[in-house]
């Protein structure tokens, strides 16, 4: 791999960065070094192993020499840009210019010099500045601010004695939207005595809630007697230790990303998903006899290739299932090649890497690049290429034993197959009751630019080439 010096020399100590590795990634984490201090390396001579938000990948050193510091623990998640290890590559004694500090202006950003060939610039992050109440820094004790004079002791508190709203002394207006604004005063909530719970400090509609029912029920409720109160605290007290039969696992690299994906998809497109369950007990013996043809002897023959075979047929009937939403052309893009998508679950979570040109290739072809696909995403080696770019996914489900699913949208993408279980069911065959191999498909799709007649079309033509692979494969080519 051809590579760029990640940063200048200084006195002969080189300084590396963390460069992005695909599609404007912001992050990654250290997973292992494989050099320690010390340790004589050559250009392009793999140093470390990180995951990012997409894959685990290796990175090449762009320079020869010794290794000096390790800068990043394994474990770290450190920004693209972060210098993570030093070189002496022997020209001179000097220490490496420090690292810059936070983002450089624009014109700086110009002159930023590339990471590796072969990776992408990172993506600007765009991240808010906390909001701050004006006038004075927020404080943990913000809400305990001296408030009016309290009158005399009485027996019992009246509940409408609330103190004025208005902001509480050497505090700035207190942060709050108009519709939480309203709720306060309605309900007769000091706003500069509530602690706020949101991003920034504002506060919200369960803080002003909270606030009220506090007050309640300090003026109305009488100190519970003994007996309650011994009560309470039996039943508040497996809440006291449920810290500690909890586990707490931090989302990041795949999985953070795959979250967001789904997030994103499911609120974006308007899923639709239909089922149609299919009789395969032709396609289960067709299996049997590939498994034995020459020409699929150093591959695995499964009824996933199958599935991906009718698949690709039913989209090569009806190419607008092989299409996308461009929200800001306002256009649909039907693709006239076929990237097709195999999700995997792995160790470090989902991962959808996909078969370039599927559609073009025959089916010894694609038997060999699904096995190929299937053990580099096993391995955890699936790159960030080999999940860019999918048209059309298919998610086996039928692996872990169930029969159906709703699934949801690879993004940029605007259909997926679920391929359920084969069982042995009772089936209507020729005017008779048999036992046949049956499996069910579940076909989601995107409503914006599929609708029920195109999806319904395209989920009988896999079914129909399912039941008979042979007789379609010839009548369909």
């Amino acid at each position: 791999m051809a590579i760029q010096k990640s940063a200048p020399a200084v006195g002969g100590v080189q300084a590396f960065k963390l460069p992005d590795v695909g599609e404007g990634l912001v992050d990654a984490e250290i997973l292992t070094w494989y050099v320690k201090p010390g340790d004589v390396i050559e250009v392009n001579q793999m140093i470390c192993e990180i995951e990012t938000a997409k894959a685990v990948v290796e990175l090449p050193s762009p320079f020869a020499g010794t290794v000096k510091e390790l800068l990043v623990e394994e474990g770290a998640t450190v920004d693209v840009g972060t210098v993570i290890i030093t070189v002496d590559d022997g020209t001179g004694g000097g220490e490496p210019e420090p690292a810059a500090e936070p983002a450089a202006e624009p014109e700086q950003e110009e002159k930023r010099e590339k990471p590796l060939v072969g990776y992408g610039e990172k993506a600007a992050a765009t991240r808010r500045r906390p909001r701050r109440r004006p006038g004075a820094q927020p404080a943990p004790g913000a809400a305990s601010a001296p408030a009016a004079p309290a009158p005399a002791p009485a027996p019992r508190a009246e509940p409408a004695a609330a103190v004025p709203p208005g902001p509480a002394p050497g505090q700035g207006r207190p942060l709050a939207k108009p519709p939480v604004r309203k709720l306060a005063k309605d309900l007769g909530v000091d706003l500069a005595s509530v602690a706020p719970s949101g991003a920034g400090g504002i506060i919200t509609r369960d803080d002003v809630r909270a606030a009220a029912g506090q007050a309640a029920g300090q003026a109305e409720a009488p100190a519970p007697a003994p007996a309650q109160a011994a009560g309470r605290e039996d039943v508040s007290a497996p809440v006291a230790d449920r810290g500690a039969r909890e586990r707490r696992i931090p989302i990041k690299g795949v999985r953070k990303h795959t979250a967001a994906a789904m997030v994103g998809s499911a609120f974006t497109a308007p899923h639709v998903t239909e089922f149609l369950q299919v009789d395969v007990t032709r396609t289960m013996k067709a299996v049997r006899r590939l498994r034995e043809h020459p020409d699929f002897a150093d591959v695995r023959v499964s009824p996933l290739l199958m599935v991906a075979k009718a698949l690709l047929l039913a989209i090569r009937r009806n190419p607008e299932i092989n299409a996308s939403w461009d929200e800001d052309n306002q256009e649909i893009v039907v693709k006239d090649y076929v990237n097709l998508g195999i999700a995997a679950a792995t160790e470090r979570g989902l991962v959808v890497p996909n078969i370039k040109d599927a559609g073009a290739k025959t089916l010894p072809e694609l038997a060999a690049a699904l096995k190929q696909l299937t053990d580099t995403a096993r391995a955890g080696k699936t790159t960030p290429a080999d999940m860019s770019g999918g048209t059309v996914t298919i998610t086996n489900v039928g692996v872990f034993g169930v029969d159906a699913g709703t699934p949801i949208l690879n993004p940029g993408e605007a259909a997926i197959l679920a391929f359920g279980q084969i069982r042995d069911m009772p089936w209507v065959h020729k005017g008779k009751l048999k036992i046949r191999k049956v499996t069910t498909l579940s076909l989601s799709f995107d409503h914006r630019l599929v609708d029920g007649e195109l999806g319904s079309k395209v989920l009988r033509d896999i079914g129909t080439a399912l039941e008979d692979p042979e007789t379609t494969a010839l009548a369909w080519g």
